[in-house]
This record gives C-alpha cells, sequence and structure tokens, in this order.
C-alpha cells in the first residue's frame, strides 16, 4: 500500500496546541510496527503556485508567498507564518495530490507515472493533509490550503467527473463545503461535533451534526446510516478525512469516542469503498489528544485498516 510522507511536515510553530511532530511519530511507528514498509513511503513533490491556485485566489497566495498577509488573516489562520510554514504545507498539499493521482491512476505532470484511468491502487494514504477549514481567499483553523480541495479539482481537470469527500474530523468541513458548494460532481459530507468550531458552517451535500458527547454507538449509527446516501452519488475516487480528534480526550473536541471506535469508523467507511471498488486517499487531518501519544495511537490504527481494506480488494 502506497504511503506519502514528508520530514518536512514537521514545521516548527512554537508552543501550540498542534502538534506537528506527529506526522514523523506515525511514520516511524508504521514502520517499527511492521504495518508499513519503509520501501513504501513516497516523498511527495511540492504543490507549485498554479496547482494552488486551482482553488486558492492570486492574491491570498501572494500573501502567503511574500509574508504579506494581514493581522486579521494571520489570526483566522492561527498559525505564525514563516516561509517554513508555507513550504511545509506545500509539501503536503503535494502529498494529496500525489496519493490523489496514484489512487486514480492519472497523471501528474513530471511527478506521478500516468497508469491508465481506473487503474491505481485500491487505497492511498497520506500521513498528513485534511486541512479542511481553508477557504478560496483566506486559511482557517491551522489550515493554509486546502489540500482535498486542490486535489480533486486536479483529477477533475484529468476527466475524474465524480468525486466524494468523507470528512469525519470533529469540524465542520467549512472551507471545503463552501468551496464545492456549485458543483454537483464533488460530493461532499461532513459528519462532526455540531457545537464547535467553526461557528459558520456553509451547507454541504450531507451535513450531520452530533451533540455534544455522542460516543461510539451513537457515532457508528449514524455513519452507517449515512454512507448509502455518499456511495449512491457514484464517486469514482473518495478522499476519507479520517480526524483523530473525536477522540475523548481531544483537547478541541467534545465528542466521546474510543479508540476502537475510531477503528470501527475506518473500517466502515474502507470497507464500503472496497465493496463499491472505489479508490480511496486516506487523509489524517485533525488530531490534539491530551497525550500525543494518543493521537499518534489513532493515526496508526486508521492506516492499519487502510493497509488490511488494502489488502482485502486485492484478494477480491
Amino acid at each position: 500500500m502506497p504511503v506519502f510522507y514528508s520530514p518536512r511536515y514537521e514545521v516548527d510553530i512554537g508552543p501550540h496546541v498542534f502538534p506537528t511532530l506527529k506526522y514523523r511519530l506515525v511514520r516511524d511507528r508504521l514502520v517499527s510496527a511492521g504495518i508499513v514498509d519503509a520501501a513504501d513511503i513516497l516523498e511527495p513533490v511540492t504543490a507549485t503556485w498554479d496547482e494552488l491556485s486551482l482553488v486558492h485566489t492570486r492574491e491570498y497566495l501572494e500573501g502567503l508567498r511574500e509574508g504579506t498577509l494581514s493581522s486579521e488573516a494571520i489570526a483566522a489562520l492561527e498559525l505564525p507564518w514563516s516561509t517554513g510554514m508555507v513550504d511545509g504545507f506545500r509539501v503536503m498539499v503535494g502529498g494529496t495530490i500525489d496519493a490523489a493521482c496514484l489512487a486514480c491512476g492519472v497523471s501528474r505532470p513530471e511527478h506521478v507515472p500516468d497508469a491508465g484511468a481506473g487503474s491505481g491502487p485500491a487505497v492511498v494514504c497520506h500521513l498528513g493533509g485534511g486541512l479542511h477549514h481553508a477557504f478560496p481567499n483566506h486559511g482557517e483553523g491551522f489550515c493554509p490550503f486546502n489540500d482535498v480541495a486542490i486535489a480533486a479539482r486536479l483529477l477533475r481537470s484529468r476527466g475524474v467527473e465524480r468525486i466524494a469527500i468523507v470528512d469525519l474530523d470533529v469540524h465542520h468541513g467549512n472551507g471545503t463545503a463552501f468551496i464545492f458548494d456549485a458543483e454537483p460532481a464533488v460530493f461532499t459530507f461532513s459528519m462532526h461535533q455540531q457545537h464547535n468550531y467553526p461557528m459558520w458552517k456553509p451547507r454541504g451535500s450531507l451535513d450531520i451534526g452530533l451533540s455534544d458527547g455522542t460516543d461510539d454507538a451513537r457515532f457508528l449509527d449514524e455513519l452507517q446510516r449515512a454512507l448509502p446516501t455518499v456511495m449512491a452519488s457514484r464517486p469514482q475516487v473518495i478522499f476519507y478525512l479520517a480526524g483523530a480528534d473525536p477522540y475523548r480526550d481531544d483537547q478541541l473536541g467534545g465528542l466521546n469516542l474510543t479508540m476502537e471506535g475510531l477503528r470501527r469508523r475506518d473500517r466502515m467507511v474502507l470497507e464500503a469503498a472496497v465493496t463499491a471498488r472505489v479508490p480511496v486517499v486516506v487523509t489524517l487531518a485533525g488530531g490534539y489528544a491530551r497525550r500525543v501519544d494518543d493521537t499518534v495511537a489513532i493515526h496508526v490504527g486508521t492506516i492499519e485498516e487502510a493497509s488490511r481494506a488494502a489488502a482485502r480488494a486485492t484478494a477480491r
């Protein structure tokens, strides 16, 4: 199973609730546990400014590139600006693009070989991404770019007609919903804690706002009912944002899922895709547990479930 990752994801943002070191820790644990072979971990190519402009405005990209964002824009982003921050997240966008192109068997010029449409792996994982709060003209909530939206737009330009985004981060995918509001070819599904960030939640194709304290049973029941609606959109690829922040001890979440419940969530999404023979691009999205090790364990569990789903797909 191909996995995209770069050590450049570990961006120095000072003392912060967002532990960018989690990406390295996840990578190291996957290899040490034998879940992923080191040879299957691929270094992504940095997203170009032209690729970023598939979603983001010229003015916003100039502000990021030149360090001229307003204080209000920096406050909304909630990350300190630096060239290292911008470059690290550009690489991360490239990871989602590369994973998506590989999953769909389409070319990213000079980056990923064209395998022929529809002939990619059943599951491709990205140890990063899921930056769903970024809008075309500004970033929000630790998300300077919307990597999944950029990758989806690129796939559409390469002939992929229908895409589904399954966003199971604890926070609503507001930027993604806004970006694809007038694009019915991209089905956006967000299941999130309703009374949590962001305050404004633009309507997506399917939104399920969960009450505070929702547990495993309620969450999984809602997900089981929702997935047939997602699959009825007949996607040719699914982007899965497997946030670790629905976990019961997450600092920025208020749901009550256990680690086992999160694994069952992952299994449910992946099985639906594999059964329908739809390739999946897995991104990690958020995770802010009081113990970084808990966030890492949840992300590792997601990749392990993805590896098992890939094996099932190969055996069919």
